[in-house]
């Protein structure tokens, strides 16, 4: 993506179907993280001191890399062809904020790194499981991509 291109979709972005879905997933997962995980889960899992492989330590980082994917999705994509590209992007940027963390103060915590991978396949498996084969998006560019792979048929020769 070029900043043209990222100039030119926020210029004309306007809500359809497909970015509905995306924040749909997005506002999901906050909201799992949010109403679930923090207030419920973590705690239980503490005061009784259970082991569950460092879930409740990295519920932050699962939960939050999932809206920030779909949210990217949904922001800078107009239909189903960036959307693989804006989940490797996402995923990747949440590591480098990883990394940046002693440059905060705060130590790199390698189970944080390791669930934000797990939960960029994760939104690459949702995603590609909604959206695979489907034409979802902005009704122009759906339409210009059908002009375009669309051939003449040729006529029939007769005898």
């Amino acid at each position: 993506m070029t900043i043209d291109e990222f100039k030119t979709e926020l210029k004309h972005w306007r809500l359809t179907k497909y970015k509905a879905i995306n924040f749909g997933i997005g506002i999901s997962a906050l909201l799992v993280y949010e109403f679930i995980g923090r207030p419920l889960y973590r705690p239980y899992i503490y005061s009784n001191q259970i082991n569950d492989f460092h879930i409740a330590d990295t519920l932050g980082n699962t939960f939050g890399t999932l809206p920030t994917i779909f949210f990217l999705i949904a922001i800078l994509s107009k239909d189903t062809e960036k959307g693989n590209y804006l989940i490797k992007l996402g995923t990747l940027g949440v590591v480098v904020f990883e990394l940046a963390h002693p440059l905060l103060g705060k130590p790199i915590d390698i189970w944080d790194i390791l669930a934000t991978f797990l939960a960029g396949f994760v939104s690459y498996l949702i995603y590609n499981g909604i959206f695979k084969g489907k034409q979802l998006g902005d009704a122009n560019t759906i339409q210009k991509k059908a002009l375009l792979s669309s051939k003449p048929k040729p006529f029939p020769l007769r005898k």
